[in-house]
């Protein structure tokens, strides 16, 4: 059996200096494999849990040992993905090494699966950056291909648990700006002591062109990007609800 340090995380990319996945300057290191397939996906290459680049724990923590630096008091390492909680196992004597580096870890998760690894990963994150993708359970599945159920259940374990934790929301025309949905999204999330930002993210095509070098069709080709008009609208609705939304 091999040690922790032989581990291996299967890894697609990396950012360094990234400013959108946490507090502060951060690397951002994306992983490999997601059960979620969102319509809206801008790494769709991340999907798969085929591929990605197998690399040594100790790889990533000299990479963020170098760019320590540059985190200041705020910045730190962001997991992304895909889904990071798929390699919750493989990610937890990783945590530990960057902890004993004293650098400060997030995760960015769409909190829809959950087993005794991810709790403990969890448990040791400094901030969870919770992907809500959908509050009505249909439309999240018809978007996702999963319930978000799971999701829910995350956010109020975290909220148990005394864990800081971020709440992503992608505002997609005609499938997540619906009002009665942000309300009932609001009502639900309004009381969470341990909910420091609600974060609301134009849709965006960044990802469109790597679709058609998958061949694979992208099904919201006829989605246009939100007007300024429905991103006020939206700004305004989450703060009746929320004393720390933003629009990312």
């Amino acid at each position: 059996m091999t040690g922790d340090h032989d581990t291996m995380i299967k890894v697609h990319s990396y950012e360094s200096m990234g400013t959108y996945d946490g507090p502060g300057l951060r690397l951002v290191v994306f992983l490999q494999g997601c059960p979620f397939k969102c319509l809206y996906c801008a790494n769709p290459d991340t999907i798969t849990f085929d591929g990605g680049t197998p690399t040594e724990i100790e790889e990533i923590v000299r990479m963020a040992v170098s760019q320590k630096p540059f985190f200041g008091k705020r910045g730190g390492v962001t997991f992304s993905g895909g889904e990071p909680t798929m390699q919750a196992k493989e990610l937890l004597p990783l945590y530990t090494r960057l902890k004993e580096e004293g650098i400060n870890i997030c995760i960015d998760t769409n909190g829809g699966a959950w087993n005794s690894d991810i709790e403990e990963l969890l448990r040791q994150t400094d901030l969870v950056l919770l992907d809500c993708k959908q509050f009505n359970n249909a439309r999240h599945e018809s978007l996702t291909g999963r319930s978000n159920e799971q999701t829910l259940k995350t956010a109020q374990w975290l909220e148990d648990n005394g864990k800081p934790f971020w709440l992503r929301y992608v505002l997609v025309p005609g499938i997540s700006d619906f009002e009665e949905d942000i309300r009932a999204l609001g009502e639900h999330f309004k009381g969470y002591r341990m909910l420091q930002r609600v974060e609301i993210l134009p849709y965006h095509t960044l990802g469109k062109h790597k679709y058609e070098s998958l061949g694979w069709e992208y099904k919201l080709a006829d989605t246009p990007h939100n007007t300024p008009e429905q991103l006020d609208r939206a700004l305004a609705l989450f703060n009746e609800y929320f004393d720390c939304a933003i629009m990312n």
